[in-house]
């Protein structure tokens, strides 16, 4: 798999994990960048070995946002036609588990990447913002629907208006993120549930994450439904418990 400049991918049994890597400029998102994520996503999509995605920074950082040197490549003032929007859907429609691990910076194009992920850990110490106001910035449409979704109207006011950084323990209480970790603890934590996701059923994680997301009606789950019974997904599952051991879950999306 092609990974350009700025990004590393590493692969260990059935978790990837994808880092942003440009230290020197706290992992600021070149317009390259943003370009090529869509891509890469696609591939580790159609890669059946990879069940769990991790996104994180390198040096400490998870994203200090888009890098601003190349703001005029990013779109007409931000909006939904931009490369970052479009970096954003595809990060979002990923049909995989994605788990932002964030250290350090996550601020502007770097939240609108962890709230495009499922969860979101952070290590304490970690520091938030959405600061398209310091720069005149209209934030996008969808960008700033899902800030609202998850942190509700009131937080994601102060978030805009102000444009000032919060606290990992602020995040938390927002929703902003889902835990706060150690930094010593953090790798283990996303790691440790990485890897217990990765055991899970597809078809549950597949039909779970289309469901909360929006993405499917009654059709889709009765489909999921009828398929998890003809597949012997959920023959295998009840089996598993019944013997008292690990299923062996065989379900891939067709």
């Amino acid at each position: 798999m092609h990974v350009t400049d700025g990004f590393e991918l590493a692969l260990d049994e059935h978790v990837a994990t994808l880092t942003l890597n440009r230290p020197a400029k706290r992992n600021a998102m070149s317009a390259a960048m943003w370009r090529a994520l869509p891509g890469i996503l696609a591939d580790l999509a159609a890669d059946p070995k990879i069940r769990v995605l991790v996104l994180t920074g390198a040096g400490g950082t998870f994203c200090s946002g888009a890098d601003i040197s190349e703001i005029g490549e990013l779109g007409d003032n931000g909006d939904d036609t931009g490369l970052t929007v479009a970096a954003e859907r595809a990060l979002m429609t990923f049909p995989k588990p994605v788990i932002a691990m964030i250290e350090g910076y996550c601020v502007g194009g770097g939240c609108q990447l962890a709230l495009a992920c499922d969860l979101r850990i952070a290590a304490a110490g970690a520091r938030f913002g959405v600061t398209p106001a310091k720069l005149g910035i209209v934030y996008p449409l969808s960008s700033t629907r899902r800030l609202a979704e998850i942190t509700g109207p009131a937080t994601a006011k102060l978030l805009l208006f102000s444009a000032e950084l919060i606290d990992a323990d602020h995040a938390l209480r927002a929703g902003l993120v889902d835990e706060v970790c150690p930094p010593e603890g953090l790798r283990e934590r996303v790691y440790g549930l990485a890897a217990t996701i990765a055991t899970r059923s597809r078809l549950t994680l597949t039909a779970a994450k289309q469901i909360i997301d929006g993405r499917a009606d009654e059709a889709d789950v009765r489909a999921w439904q009828r398929e998890a019974r003809e597949s012997g997904e959920l023959a295998e599952g009840v089996r598993a418990y019944r013997e008292g051991r690990s299923p062996g879950f065989s379900w891939d999306a067709k």
